[in-house]
Parts: C-alpha cells; structure tokens; sequence
C-alpha cells in the first residue's frame, strides 16, 4: 500500500502564482488571495502602523504584508507582521523570514478563518510571538491577544469607528475608522471612499 509523502517547501515553492502556500507539520495548506475587504484593511492597517510606529534606523518597527515566515519546518503567511527592529535590525535579503516576529495580524476570511484560528494562531504562540490580532473587516471588529504561559489571552475587543490603544502599540492612538474606508456596511452598499 503507498501512503502520500508528507509535504516539503519544494511543494510551497511549486504552489500555483495565485495562491498562498503554506506548510504546517508535514501538509501543503492552499489559500486563495484575499477578497476586497481583506486586502484593503491589511494595506490601510500597514500603512498606519508603519508610518506611525516605523521610527528610524534603529528604533521601531518592521511592519510587512505577508511576510514568508520560517518557523522551524513551518512555513506560513500571516497578512501582516511586525517587528522591533532592535530584535530584527535588517530585513533578509530573500523572501525567507526566520526571525519570530513580535506581533502577527491575521484578518478573517470565510475560505480561511478556521485554518488560521485553529492550525496558526497556536502555532504563533508557540513559537514565540508575543501579540496577535484578529481581524474581522464587515462587522468591523479587531481581537488582541497577548501571550502568556498558558496560550494567548484576550485582551481587548475593539470596534467600529472609535480611536483606540492597542498593544503593542498603545504609544499611540488608532482611528479603526480609517481600516474600514471604503467597505460597505452590506454587500448591497456602494462604495464610498474615506473622507478625513
């Protein structure tokens, strides 16, 4: 009888162009690029935080959109990571991220929200991130959880268009109205662009 092969990274290296290809414990997950409002948060959340808390040469953070993180045998993608960058001083020069980063986003889509709430967000725990946020672009709603002995604790429930201070980086205020521009209340709304 033949058993299949447990996956390897020459699999995520073979994975369709349109797909994010990840490895966790021997399996190739495949995930399809992210809808709308997912892409729009993370690029709207990375801008923020990144000209915000980005800070100079040698303070600060690193805040990269689905950085590919190498985490022992684990290969994933989380939609944004980040980085002090007394810990991660330079970015590497390929595509292979090998230091844990400090905090992971992950914003819910239908095709992968148990996929990331069940196979990774314990996997980040585990291999030392320190903050986690969840993402949840319709109702509006962003999770943070900070790591401790026993797995993550939540440690706050954020939503809709209020300005809030959210670890790690309660040193400044957050406008969540600024993350949901552009997404309709309901898919029968009509677009409408963010206006200061």
């Amino acid at each position: 009888m033949r058993t299949k092969r447990p996956a390897t990274y020459k699999d995520v290296l073979a994975a369709p162009e349109n797909k994010v290809a990840e490895l966790i414990d021997g399996t190739l997950y495949l995930s399809a690029r992210p809808a709308g409002p997912h892409a729009l948060v993370a690029s709207l959340l990375g801008i923020e935080l990144g000209s915000r808390f980005g800070g100079g040469a040698r303070s600060g953070w690193w805040i990269l959109d689905e950085p590919e993180l190498h985490l022992g045998k684990r290969v994933v993608v989380p939609d944004l990571a980040g980085w002090k960058k007394r810990r991660m001083p330079t970015v590497p020069m390929d595509h292979k991220f090998t230091t844990v980063p400090d905090w992971i986003c992950e914003i819910e889509s239908p095709s992968t929200s148990s996929h990331d709430r069940i196979k990774k967000r314990p996997l980040y725990a585990a291999a030392g991130v320190k903050q986690f946020w969840w993402i949840e672009p319709l109702p509006r709603l962003v999770e943070v959880y900070r790591a401790e002995a026993d797995g993550w604790k939540l440690v706050g429930t954020y939503g809709g268009n209020t300005k809030v201070r959210m670890e790690p980086f309660a040193t400044g205020v957050l406008d969540l109205s600024r993350l949901w521009a552009g997404i309709p209340r309901r898919a029968s709304e009509p677009y409408q662009a963010y206006a200061p």
